[in-house]
């Protein structure tokens, strides 16, 4: 009863405050107390008490109103941060102040006229000795007051004072000794405590909502607008700063969802731990964005990028591995009870952390690469991909799991990794197969390619990039890795797919220096790629004979349309569109999505290095052109036609500007490294079959397994590897990305809903 009670006198408080038209006083306490002092709401009862209407009504009717809330709620906060809330009554206060600031922020952002409302001066809201007029930000005051309270003891940490020490003063404490969880630079772990866990919670979404002042800018080609929010909040200004990146990154990584592995444990008790682990990955990721341009060089030191790139000790990158490790695995679990084990929703979260974490963190890079431990970050990347790729609304996921591996494959290490063979089985819709690692990222990649949906066209140089990184290092492929491999070859060398976009023959360069990097270098154990290109020998003579005449061209590019007009007439799923002309599978009705800006062209996305013999990388100067990028050069636009019957005419000259550029790249195809293999070995397979009569494909395996082209193929050429680098247009990809993640996974309370956001639109599929 006294909670419904405490519910409608803060509801009549909200009323008051929107009914008010003249300002009411700041010292009026008895009537701004009536929002926090005597009510008992749970973040849920505030955003239902006061609704999106009525706060932009203040907005615009009282903003002395609103402006005075938002002063006396953060003076509550600083109050309760000085004191140590050592009652339960400053406690909920402090909670309560904390709620209903996670309910107007956004509300503040999202109006021009209020963004800089939280960086003007406040008279007398705290002394700053660095600013000349005495007074410090009211942002700046909140963030420090919310850093204080995630170190306040019997609120947000475990206290060490005995009973008899009753000073409650935290201006002197030492927060390194609060550190949520043991791990990085922190041996002890602190006994759970689930209210602790709440408070920290709740302290951490109003963080998250200060900081989403990022999502009320559009979205910048510059990229060098810095958050002011996460710049003061990892400055030298929070003395709490490595402590609270300390225990964001351990909470996070000592999680375990499965605990003692009970079954349906999760359904009998309340796990607060994995809201608060939800929470923490998310502030990590917002305050680890640092790829701001130009800005960056004269930014202030983002701390936490700092901390994080001076990580060293082998014992904390094994710690950190094997705990992101674990959770991204989490998903692919298989137990024999069905729904028996607890899964985690935040994996796109994880990603972007491990991400940044090899961004930054060299070292850390170079040690998840030294051993097989790289493996168990893939697999359940590459299931993602997989279990994605018909989804219209994980575009985000199936991208950054692609950034991820193109970032892992400019080092060698990882090529030789996908040696090892592939032994554990997750859930996967994929044709059992005996290989490696190598074998079930090619069989991923090519369904992405041929089963997923037609957005996914402009990653198609990206997935194809990695595996021309790795190729030079793969053993030994499949059978059904090969013939995967030779299918994609196929299907980009047709003549319709070849003629319909400049960039397509992209794809063909890529594939064919797949091939020459295995036939090279690795030529000894891949008898199965060998026999695999055998086979299917006639591709490279129709590609070392393709037909470009403007004729050609036309008749290519009909065929073209009436075969999309037969694959969509019958829903035929036997023919493979190569140019996503798929349709994504409808997501579930009600399904939200945020857009995401376009990933930049995969020579803006990579820089070229050249392994030289003692495995060293050289960059490449950046106007060095391979193949099949230098054909863009000779790349024309087309005019368009003035009046009469000139729609044939600019079909003709379509069809004679298009023969044009496939004349300039047709004669720099590599394929001088295949042919001269075809010549050899086809006659020698062709005699052993009549004089032996064989017709068992394992015999022909095994002569090719023994045979030999030492001295009978061209100069092996350099290995080139193109390494991920970074740019204005992929750290504004990760923004909008980020931001769309966090804003579609905080449904409850639903912070940002129905908000003007201008980083990303958000889509109802």
């Amino acid at each position: 009863m006294g909670n419904a009670d405490s519910k409608l006198n803060f509801r009549k408080a909200v009323i008051r405050l929107t009914t008010k038209t003249q300002p009411v006083e700041t010292t009026d306490d008895a009537f701004w107390d009536q929002f926090w002092a005597d009510t008992a709401t749970t973040v849920q009862d505030v955003f239902a008490l006061v609704p999106a209407a009525e706060i932009r009504a203040v907005r615009e009717e009282s903003p002395s109103n609103l402006a005075t809330l938002c002063y006396k709620a953060v003076e509550k906060l600083v109050q309760g941060a000085e004191s140590g809330c050592p009652s339960e009554k400053e406690r909920q206060i402090v909670l309560n102040c904390t709620r209903l600031l996670t309910r107007i922020l956004p509300y503040i952002f999202e109006d021009e006229d209020w963004r800089g409302f939280f960086w003007s001066t406040v008279p007398g809201a705290g002394q700053d000795e660095g600013n000349d007029d005495g007074a410090r930000p009211l942002a700046e005051s909140l963030l420090l007051a919310v850093s204080d309270l995630l170190f306040c003891p019997d609120f947000t940490v475990q206290s060490h004072k005995r009973v008899y020490d009753v000073s409650s003063d935290t201006s002197g404490l030492n927060s390194c000794e609060y550190i949520w969880e043991a791990g990085v630079g922190f041996a002890q772990t602190p006994p759970l405590d689930y209210i602790h866990d709440l408070n920290r919670t709740e302290l951490l979404k109003l963080l998250l909502t200060c900081f989403s002042d990022a999502m009320y800018l559009p979205p910048s080609a510059q990229n060098n607008i810095l958050n002011r929010w996460v710049v003061f909040f990892s400055s030298t200004h929070n003395r709490h700063a490595l402590p609270l990146f300390t225990s964001l990154l351990n909470v996070v990584c000592a999680y375990d969802p499965v605990g003692y592995g009970i079954p349906y444990n999760y359904l009998m008790f309340s796990d607060y731990r994995e809201v608060l682990v939800e929470h923490a990955v998310q502030i990590l990721i917002v305050t680890l964005e640092h790829e701001a341009g130009a800005a960056a060089l004269v930014g202030p030191d983002n701390l936490f990028v700092n901390y994080l790139s001076r990580i060293h000790r082998e014992e904390d990158f094994i710690f950190i591995l094997k705990g992101l490790a674990r959770l991204m695995t989490n998903p692919l679990i298989q137990t024999y009870l069905p729904n028996s084990t607890k899964k985690i929703q935040f994996h796109q979260e994880l990603l972007v952390l491990f991400w940044k974490l090899c961004d930054f963190n060299k070292k850390f890079l170079f040690f998840v690469l030294k051993s097989s431990d790289v493996l168990d970050v893939l697999v359940p990347i590459l299931f993602y991909l997989n279990d994605a790729r018909a989804d219209q609304s994980c575009m985000g996921l199936i991208h950054i799991g692609v950034f991820i591996l193109l970032l892992l494959s400019g080092e060698r290490n990882f090529g030789v990794r996908l040696n090892k063979t592939y032994s554990v089985r997750v859930p996967m819709d994929i044709p059992v197969f005996t290989g490696t690692h190598a074998d079930l990222l090619i069989m991923i990649f090519h369904k992405i390619i041929t089963g997923g949906h037609q957005h996914l066209k402009p990653l198609f140089d990206c997935l194809l990039t990695i595996i021309v990184n790795v190729s030079p290092y793969l053993k030994s492929l499949s059978m059904v890795a090969a013939n995967k491999l030779l299918h994609l070859l196929e299907a980009f060398s047709t003549n319709w797919f070849l003629f319909s976009a400049s960039q397509n023959h992209h794809l063909v360069f890529f594939l064919l220096e797949v091939f020459n990097n295995i036939i090279q270098y690795q030529f000894d154990g891949n008898c199965n790629l060998v026999y695999t290109l055998i086979r299917k020998r006639n591709i490279f003579h129709q590609l070392a004979n393709l037909t470009s005449d403007p004729v050609t061209i036309h008749k290519a590019l009909e065929m073209k349309k009436t075969t999309l007009a037969r694959i969509s007439r019958t829903n035929s799923q036997e023919t493979i569109s190569m140019d996503g002309s798929r349709p994504a599978v409808p997501a579930e009705p009600g399904t939200l999505k945020a857009s995401l800006v376009p990933i930049p062209a995969i020579d803006k996305l990579t820089e070229k290095a050249q392994v030289s013999e003692d495995g060293t990388m050289v960059c490449l100067q950046h106007n060095t052109h391979s193949p099949q990028m230098t054909a863009d050069q000779n790349t024309h636009t087309l005019q368009p036609q003035t009046a009469g019957d000139q729609h044939k005419h600019s079909l003709q000259s379509a069809d004679t500007n298009t023969s044009g550029i496939v004349l300039s790249w047709k004669s720099k195809l590599p394929l001088q490294t295949i042919m001269r293999l075809l010549q050899v070995l086809v006659p020698q397979v062709e005699k052993i079959c009549i004089d032996k009569g064989l017709t068992d494909e394992s015999e022909i395996l095994k002569f090719l397994q023994h045979g030999t082209l030492v001295g009978l193929l061209p100069v092996p050429h350099p290995i080139l590897i193109r390494k991920y680098q970074a740019n204005a247009g992929t750290a504004m990809w990760f923004r909008t990305y980020m931001w769309g993640v966090i804003y579609l996974r905080n449904v409850d309370p639903p912070i940002w809903y129905d908000t003007n956001v201008r980083l990303f639109e958000i889509q109802r599929i």
